[in-house]
């Protein structure tokens, strides 16, 4: 009964999942609209390569061409071309060892014993990359296919490469897939996170809040940005790949810029993530080492305020990079006027701490090396 609820409780659950994406699908563009696209080009150009090889030409081996043109419908135009190269070599040495083998000696089974081990090494090949194994499956063909011949092996290879043809040309001229959106979704995610951690760590600050558990758990965000700001870099490697080759990409020449604007700012978020670490460590650390160690209301409270602004200069700083709507240049103009009193803060609170902590040379050092931080970080926002 327990097994039956579990998995009524799992099919629901697939279920209504499978149904929030068929929704957000068809709401609007985003990565499920992406992803049905690309399997209805794949459909498309398996149906267009078997009408041509399987139902007007009638090839005996006629799947091959289909099958390779769904494999090479790929996430880029790019990685289209460069695995269908690829896949070919290994299909073509694959197809013509097994035919030469077969010949020579005679029997198919014979062929598989001793082509099979040889072509499966000649798939770690680098140059073949991923695509090497599909020598041993162009072998395989051969050998378990019939009556082995050298014309119908170059057939087999013919489709092949008709196949390959037809998907790569899909995957290029009906909407070649572009990745920016996964780009500037993963952008604004590191950048919300490292808002709502500068804000915490100041509101806690502000409220003389220096709960050890809390300010450890600021501090386990605060390494998780460093994550989140990887698979931005991820995202963005992606969406530049998928600019390589891509019609699209170069009858809009917007999105090549906003690529640029996507990577200036992973280099900025860069320095947020660092710095937030090592906010919230110090953070941390002092939280732990008692009321002694903590420094005067006055200290915190001008700290807590550059928190609050440099949280705000990451939220304008979005707005001008990697807005869904494109650069905001009245955010532009409050980024400049805030990072000026990010640094006018900074230099009040350099003046004010040597006199605030004169008999603890440590705690100096641990705020100079915040401060140092800090003022890159401003100077990081308004870089052109």
């Amino acid at each position: 009964m327990e097994w039956t609820r579990r998995a009524t409780w799992s099919v629901r659950r697939w279920a209504g999942s499978a149904a929030a994406a068929v929704r957000r699908a068809a709401e609007g563009p985003g990565r499920e609209r992406d992803l049905a696209v690309q399997a209805g080009k794949a459909a498309l150009a398996a149906w267009l390569v078997w009408a041509v090889v399987g139902w007007w030409l009638k090839a005996p081996m006629a799947f091959v061409a289909p099958w390779v043109a769904v494999v090479l419908v790929e996430s880029t135009v790019y990685r289209s071309v460069a695995h269908g190269l690829q896949q070919l070599a290994a299909i073509a040495v694959g197809t013509a060892v097994a035919t030469a083998g077969a010949l020579l000696l005679g029997s198919t089974m014979a062929a598989m014993a001793l082509v099979l081990p040889a072509v499966l090494l000649l798939g770690q090949w680098r140059r073949l990359g991923s695509q090497g194994v599909y020598g041993a499956t162009g072998a395989l063909f051969v050998l378990t296919g019939g009556q082995v011949s050298v014309a119908a092996s170059a057939a087999r290879i013919g489709e092949a490469v008709f196949g390959a043809v037809v998907g790569v040309a899909v995957n290029a001229l009906i909407r070649p897939p572009v990745y920016l959106r996964d780009a500037r979704s993963a952008l604004e995610d590191a950048a919300r996170e490292a808002r709502e951690i500068l804000d915490a760590v100041a509101d806690g600050l502000v409220d003389g809040e220096w709960d050890g558990s809390a300010a450890a758990s600021r501090h386990e965000r605060a390494l998780r940005l460093g994550r989140l700001v990887g698979q931005a870099r991820s995202a963005i490697g992606w969406s530049r790949e998928s600019m390589r080759g891509n019609p699209r990409g170069r009858r809009t020449q917007p999105v090549s810029s906003r690529g640029k604007a996507y990577e200036d700012a992973l280099v900025v978020l860069d320095h947020v993530a660092v710095h937030t670490v090592e906010v919230t460590r110090t953070v941390w650390e002092i939280a732990q080492s008692g009321e002694e160690a903590r420094p005067p209301a006055d200290i915190t409270r001008a700290y807590a305020d550059f928190l609050h602004d440099t949280a705000r200069a990451v939220r304008l700083y979005g707005r001008t990079r990697f807005a869904p709507d494109g650069p905001d240049d009245r955010a532009a103009e409050r980024l400049r006027e805030a990072a000026a009193e990010l640094h006018s803060t900074l230099d009040a609170f350099r003046r004010q701490l040597p006199g605030a902590v004169p008999d603890d040379p440590d705690a100096l050092v641990t705020y100079g090396t915040l401060l140092a931080q800090a003022h890159r970080l401003a100077d990081q926002l308004v870089r052109d």
